[in-house]
């Protein structure tokens, strides 16, 4: 007899669709580098990107539960290594554990949503300023080499530009050589990924705003202008923050 689902859970098929750009940039971020496809990786960690994957591209909505007998099921796997993924998406932030609940992907409201892009600014601008005391020439370097790609990807789609911006901020992250800030740093990021997704789908004219502000940091490397880099740095998470918590209210319940 088939088991009884309970109602209102994510459609786990979406596990098995073919991974896009976006879904191997947060499982590469979720393995801190690693490659999914790597024999050495745990399937506990394997799994874990990918539901991070499918939480990104919102095909698993803020709220739901993550049973771990349904993602068992579609994946072919024991419950065991589904239990120590969830685990491992909880140090990450994209799933919560609640009392009679079980895993939830996280949900917050738009006042937790402002407080967690407030400490992620707050953390990428003390990251940027060691960065460009430490490492401006690199940092220019960096920028010179992702602007061009940045601005392929803003023509191309809104996915596109949210793989490129991602990858660009965590190699600008890799230029800092505070490893505790690095680890907060990628892990708020994957956490807020999927809401600076939300707000570039909600209004896709951010994404200019974005592209140009990254072209003016890259201006100010060259010009060695720390002080006017951090400022367009922190109006360009400002930008995101803006978009991702409007995209947040507006949604339907």
């Amino acid at each position: 007899m088939a088991r009884h689902k309970t109602q209102n859970l994510p459609d786990f098929s979406a596990l098995l669709t073919p991974k896009n750009s976006l879904m191997l940039a947060v499982e590469r971020a979720v393995l801190r580098g690693q490659d999914c496809a790597c024999a050495s990786v745990p399937i506990a960690e394997q799994i874990a990107a990918r539901l991070a994957g499918v939480i990104t591209l919102d095909l698993v909505k803020s709220g739901q539960r993550l049973l771990e007998a349904d993602i068992s099921e579609v994946l072919h796997v024991s419950r065991a290594p589904v239990r120590e993924a969830l685990r491992i998406l909880e140090r990450d932030r994209l799933v919560e554990f609640q009392a009679r609940r079980g895993a939830i992907v996280t949900a917050p409201d738009e006042n937790e949503l402002r407080d967690i892009f407030r400490v992620r600014s707050v953390l990428y601008v003390t990251m940027l300023e060691q960065a460009t005391r430490e490492n401006l020439p690199e940092l220019e370097a960096l920028l010179t080499a992702h602007i061009p790609r940045l601005a392929q990807a803003a023509e191309a789609s809104i996915d596109a530009y949210a793989v490129e911006s991602f990858l660009l901020n965590f190699a600008t992250i890799g230029l800092c050589h505070n490893r505790l800030l690095v680890d907060i740093l990628h892990s708020i990021s994957l956490r807020t990924l999927r809401y600076v997704r939300l707000g570039m789908v909600a209004a896709p004219q951010t994404i200019r705003t974005s592209l140009e502000v990254w072209r003016a940091m890259q201006d100010a490397a060259m010009r060695r202008d720390g002080p006017l880099l951090l400022a367009l740095a922190t109006s360009r998470l400002d930008e995101a923050r803006d978009a991702a918590v409007r995209a947040v209210v507006e949604q339907p319940s």
